[in-house]
C-alpha cells in the first residue's frame, strides 16, 4: 500500500441502485486513473463505476450551499 492520501478513503459496503450517465472521454480516463490509484493505495481492486457514487456523495457532503438548502 502507498502512503498517498486520497480524498476518498476505503469504500463502505452499501445498497445500490443502477443509474446510467454520459461523460466526456477525458473524464472517463481520469476516473479510471483515479480508480487505479485508489486500488493501489487501499490494496483492494476497485473500478471507476464503483467509485462514482462515493465521489458524488463526498462532493455533495462538502457542498455548503447544498447542505444549508437540505436543512431548510
Amino acid at each position: 500500500m502507498s502512503t498517498t492520501k486520497l480524498r476518498l478513503g476505503p469504500l463502505p459496503k452499501t445498497e445500490s441502485l443502477k443509474l446510467t450517465f454520459t461523460c466526456p472521454t477525458s473524464l472517463k480516463t481520469d476516473l479510471e486513473r483515479y480508480a487505479a490509484l485508489h486500488s493501489h493505495t487501499h490494496g483492494e481492486e476497485v473500478d471507476a463505476l464503483t467509485l462514482i457514487p462515493h465521489m458524488l456523495e463526498a462532493f455533495m457532503a462538502r457542498d455548503r450551499v447544498f447542505r444549508r438548502a437540505a436543512k431548510s
